[in-house]
């Protein structure tokens, strides 16, 4: 197979607060599953994420955290990382956008898309606290809404009945930062991203983008279709990339920032640009053509509603540029993951989010379950029965028991030892058939970016070892013909070993154990070939390989009901 590079970027979780594991499951984890697949198949790869740290939301849970938005926002950082490496997120880079790379790249790009015709000042109006002494963005600002009658309503949407507003709208508006009703309509002048003018291009690149999902496709045309709107790329906010900087004064915009989702997109070049300085390496290769990123494959990850953000404005940005920056080939789009067909909230107390789901079990446990149940054709739905289920059958009762009932018979009755002897039969050359199909299956979809269908198919090849096991039941044969019993052992741990190295994309932790356990160095843990006859005889003979505990807990019934009175589950 022939090398490539992979660059894989997450969508950027935001800073206020732990992630739910409905943000886990549409696009950071299937994110990790595609870079750990492309990793094993020996292919370069650079998979990077970062947090979203500015914009509104984040001086707000600052204020209501009581502490200032730098160390907020620092110690969120800390938090969310934490929570990555317990589910194992295997990140070459996690970055932050408040980084000094991204200001100065987020400069740079208001600059040449100024520059190049793009950007247009205009007055517009906005709402003025007297008594903060500042200007209100939409979320700062709280009243009764309009339509429905619902208090409080944020400026820009009512969470009751649905309706998106403006603030301008809201009656009895008051603010957020403070309460004060003194509040009065100012002019503000802001600068706009004239995408309209980009739109043409930027229809001719989703035209090419044959390979992403109807799901991203449709988001992008419905933008489109409904044709480009001019869009504010700044906001009058403290926290935030300046707008007004040394050489590029800017004159009336010395207290404005960059709004956050102009910004945010252009970490993933950012943190490229940070793992390169903290690595001593080079990053243009991967984002800029003219250094060699043209052979490079870009796939992101991402829920639905990012999708318009990054086909439509984001692209604008880097097309409006006119400079010679890598575009994104792969887009892979997630619907939601409901809670009991509900949503995901904080404020209600519904819902298992990172820190408190690896308090409960360990990350590979939830990596197998929001994989196998990946929100990709539709929402999918997250119960804890269902988390139950699939740990209980396919994780213990299939892939667990398979790996414990052979490696403790190796130990009990050939020492430990990968036996010799024995011929392969009719049952061993049918396994090789059915496993060679699978493997070829299980890379296709992985290749595919089918992730539900990976899973299946992966469960499925671990049957054909507990059927096999079944069929030709080494401990009765040990009694009756060492060999043939020596020969179902030999080509059972060997399966624990394509097993297991299959298994690393879903859980890491636990295939690593196995690997280790079965002496399997590092370098003989890449991804399989589909044609490869030698599957059998991997481990060498006369190995020896080390007692395994019980790989995989049963989850209880109590414990469901212990877990659903906690969270708000059925």
């Amino acid at each position: 197979m022939t090398k490539q590079r992979f660059l894989i970027t997450s969508a950027l979780p935001y800073i206020n607060g732990i992630k739910h594991l409905g943000n886990l499951a549409g696009s950071m984890l299937p994110a990790d599953v595609q870079a750990r697949f492309r990793r094993l198949q020996g292919h370069e790869v650079l998979f990077l994420c970062a947090t979203d740290e500015h914009g509104t939301p984040a001086e707000l849970a600052a204020l209501e955290a009581g502490q200032n938005v730098v160390d907020y926002c620092t110690l969120q950082y800390e938090i969310q990382k934490t929570a990555g490496d317990g589910f194992h997120l295997s990140f070459d880079h996690f970055g932050r956008s408040s980084s000094a790379e991204n200001r100065v790249l987020t400069q740079h790009f208001a600059d040449q898309l100024e520059k190049n015709g793009f950007i247009e000042e205009r007055v517009s109006q906005q709402i003025y606290s007297l008594d903060d002494e500042r200007f209100l963005p939409d979320r700062y600002v709280e009243g009764t809404c309009p339509k429905c009658g619902h208090d409080p309503a944020r400026g820009d949407q009512c969470d009751n009945c649905g309706s998106l507003l403006d603030p301008l709208e809201l009656i009895n508006p008051r603010s957020k930062v403070s309460g004060s009703t003194n509040l009065e309509v100012r002019d503000t002048a802001h600068l706009f991203l004239r995408q309209p003018l980009m739109e043409a291009q930027v229809r001719a690149w989703v035209d090419a983008a044959e390979e992403w999902p109807s799901l991203a496709r449709s988001i992008a045309y419905k933008w489109l279709d409904e044709g480009l709107q001019d869009r504010a790329i700044t906001r009058d906010l403290k926290w935030g990339v300046p707008v007004a900087y040394e050489g590029v004064p800017r004159t009336g915009f010395e207290a404005k920032v960059f709004y956050v989702w102009f910004d945010a997109p252009i970490e993933y070049i950012a943190a490229a640009q940070e793992w390169a300085t903290l690595h001593g390496t080079d990053w243009a290769r991967w984002w800029r053509k003219d250094k060699g990123a043209e052979d490079v494959t870009y796939i992101q990850f991402m829920g639905k509603d990012n999708v318009a953000f990054h086909t439509v404005s984001f692209p604008s940005t880097i097309i409006g540029s006119g400079e010679p920056w890598k575009l994104v080939d792969r887009l892979k789009a997630f619907n939601w993951v409901t809670w009991y067909g509900g949503k995901f909230s904080t404020s209600q107390k519904r819902g298992i989010f990172m820190d408190k789901a690896l308090e409960l079990l360990p990350g590979d446990y939830w990596r197998w379950y929001l994989m196998a149940n990946a929100p990709e054709s539709s929402d999918a739905a997250f119960t804890l029965e269902g988390l139950q289920a699939a740990i209980n059958s396919d994780l213990a009762n299939v892939f667990g028991n398979f790996i414990n009932r052979i490696t403790k018979f190796a130990i009990s009755k050939f020492d430990g030892i990968v036996p010799t002897g024995g011929i392969a039969g009719e049952i061993e050359r049918d396994l090789l058939t059915n496993v060679l199909d699978k493997i070829a299956l299980i890379t296709q979809y992985h290749e595919e970016m089918e992730f539900r269908k990976a899973a299946t198919e992966t469960r499925a090849l671990w049957v054909l070892g507990n059927e096999y096991l079944q069929a030709k039941a080494p401990w009765t044969l040990y009694k009756t013909d060492i060999d043939q019993s020596a020969l179902g052992v030999r080509i059972g741990l060997n399966l624990c070993a394509l097993f297991a190295i299959l298994a690393q994309v879903f859980v890491p932790e636990t295939a690593g154990k196995i690997l280790d356990a079965l002496g399997v160095p590092p370098q003989n843990r890449n991804w399989p070939n589909a044609v490869d006859a030698g599957l059998f005889d991997a481990l060498p003979h006369g190995l020896k390989i080390s007692e395994l505990p019980v790989l995989f807990q049963k989850i209880e019934d109590e414990q469901v009901v212990e877990w659903g009175e906690m969270f708000g589950g059925g």
